[in-house]
């Protein structure tokens, strides 16, 4: 399995991002854009949040694959927050939006309100899909690698 390569700067951006969760504390989903394993953008697409889900409507999904299109990347990883514990549920099973062997999904908890550029490996679960469609926990550090 090889690692993502991401910038410390877009960690805390992806950071800044979920502590916003909407308008109230909520879940919030972004996806890590780029080309090969190299992240270039966070991406937050139009989404329906609440305190324990988040649903992207197919005008959103459509804006996401033109925008994806239009520049030749893809989507690298899945990021998105819990309310509590991270953890990847069984909503987060049936509903990822990248569905590829050795697809990244990474949760993080608490909203990521204590989550720190310091501690995003220890405190994110990140899971990757196998070959028989199950969302199996790794370590994030064996899958990201967060450049300076």
């Amino acid at each position: 399995m090889s690692k993502l390569l991401i910038s410390s700067a877009l960690i805390e951006q992806t950071i800044a991002v979920l502590q916003e969760g909407g308008e109230e504390i909520c879940e919030t989903v972004v996806f890590w854009l780029g080309k090969g394993e190299t992240v270039n953008e966070v991406y937050r697409p139009m989404q329906r949040v609440s305190v324990d889900y988040f649903h992207l409507s197919s005008e959103s999904m459509r804006s996401l694959m033109d925008y994806l299109k239009r520049d030749r990347r893809r989507i690298l990883a899945q990021v998105h927050s819990h309310p509590g514990d991270a953890y990847h549920s069984k909503a987060d099973d049936q509903w990822a939006v990248i569905r590829h062997q050795g697809a990244l999904s990474l949760v993080l908890p608490r909203f990521a309100r204590t989550t720190t550029l310091q501690d995003f490996p220890e405190q994110t679960a990140t899971y990757s899909l196998s070959a028989d469609d199950k969302w199996l926990k790794v370590r994030t550090a064996d899958v990201v690698s967060i450049n300076s």
